[in-house]
């Protein structure tokens, strides 16, 4: 892990750093070391690695509960080389949805090519955190990911024993109820009641497919862009309840 910069601000720390190919962002106390539990970030489709969702959702978890945060880039996003696949898959799903068609099956051929690298990249990120101080090794993890980062992290979250906790959403992908129904963590499950793309039924199917005894849904009214601000406080205390807090925090 090489770290390319490292600032301070208002009580935490941000390193952004690469392993190997793979950029990422870690977030933590600017006082005190580890071990602390920590939460991974996915970011949506077309984002990267430090991005409002992530960066919003990132900030509260040091601050209100001692975590170390990390998000990477995923591939063909942020600092990440162009990847000829996504890039031309990304283009027909778009022409699609320009015209007012149904983006077809493109969208989960593109899932799957970004899930065979993310998701390993995601198991690295994990080995290299945890060697750490300011992180350590045996520390719950909890992962963060909405819409694509939904649909990543329920493939992440069904590979990983290491992730104890997650908050998931904004996904209806049929072909993902095989891989929930391995989630055996406890959940915290969005869904906009108006996501044109992500119907409310397919929504729902996913959830119900969750394997975790304790998995909890979030309705709210709006799109697909529009949830509401509260929901990140209810990640906060979600992710203090399963994962613990640090000393102090």
């Amino acid at each position: 892990m090489r770290v390319a910069s490292e600032t301070v601000a208002d009580g935490v720390r941000e390193q952004l750093f690469t392993i190997g190919e793979i950029p990422g962002a870690l977030w933590t106390p600017a006082a005190g070391s580890g071990p602390r539990p920590l939460v991974l970030i996915g970011h949506g489709g077309g984002q990267h690695r430090k991005e409002w969702g992530v960066v919003s959702r990132a900030i509260p978890y040091v601050v209100s509960c001692g975590f170390a945060v990390a998000s990477i880039d995923a591939p063909g996003t942020g600092d990440r080389p162009e990847h000829p696949e996504v890039k031309r898959l990304v283009a027909i799903i778009q022409g699609r949805e320009a015209a007012g068609e149904p983006v077809g099956p493109e969208w989960r051929e593109l899932c799957d090519v970004v899930a065979a690298q993310l998701i390993p990249d995601w198991q690295t990120t994990l080995d290299a955190l945890g060697k750490l101080d300011s992180v350590g090794e045996g520390q719950p993890v909890g992962y963060y990911g909405l819409s694509q980062g939904g649909e990543m992290g329920i493939r992440l979250v069904a590979a990983e024993p290491r992730i104890t906790a997650a908050v998931l959403g904004l996904i209806g992908s049929e072909w993902l109820i095989d891989d929930a129904a391995r989630i055996t963590v406890p959940v915290e499950f969005l869904l906009q009641l108006d996501d044109v793309g992500n119907p409310r039924d397919s929504v729902m199917k996913l959830f119900d497919a969750l394997g975790s005894t304790e998995k909890t849904l979030h309705a709210n009214v709006g799109g697909h862009f529009r949830v509401p601000s509260f929901e990140i406080d209810s990640s906060v205390r979600f992710f203090a309840r399963h994962l613990g807090r640090t000393d102090g925090s």
